[in-house]
């Protein structure tokens, strides 16, 4: 099964935002898919890019070929360096996890001073 990382479209019509996807490379489009990576809406400026880097690598690995739009949106997200460089899985879930405990800190310490004042 040769396995594609490809845009899905969603929304309504003229509204479009997409998902990217590990799909087969036989299904349609907007069909059956393995796996959400993650989410591009291009409407706002600039455009909301939302991946999963360790998702991303892990297929990368396995030997999924990225369309030509979620190449350069990899690119963008640092997934595809982190391909290249050898990254491993395990070292992108580790920093994700301490991104999102440093946020969820942050957002803490921001309604402790607003609940003081």
């Amino acid at each position: 099964m040769a396995v594609r990382l490809r845009l899905m479209r969603m929304g309504k019509k003229k509204q479009p935002t997409y998902r990217v996807v590990a799909a087969d490379a036989r299904s349609p489009r907007d069909g059956r898919f393995i796996e959400i990576v993650g989410t591009y809406n291009p409407r706002p400026n600039p455009s909301e890019i939302s991946i999963d880097n360790a998702k991303a690598v892990h297929w990368l690995r396995v030997g999924a070929q990225p369309s030509d739009t979620v190449k350069k949106l990899l690119k963008i997200s640092g997934a595809w360096e982190a391909f290249e460089s050898g990254t491993s899985v395990e070292d992108l879930q580790a920093a994700a996890e301490a991104e999102k405990a440093a946020a969820a800190a942050a957002s803490e310490d921001a309604a402790a001073v607003s609940a003081e004042a």
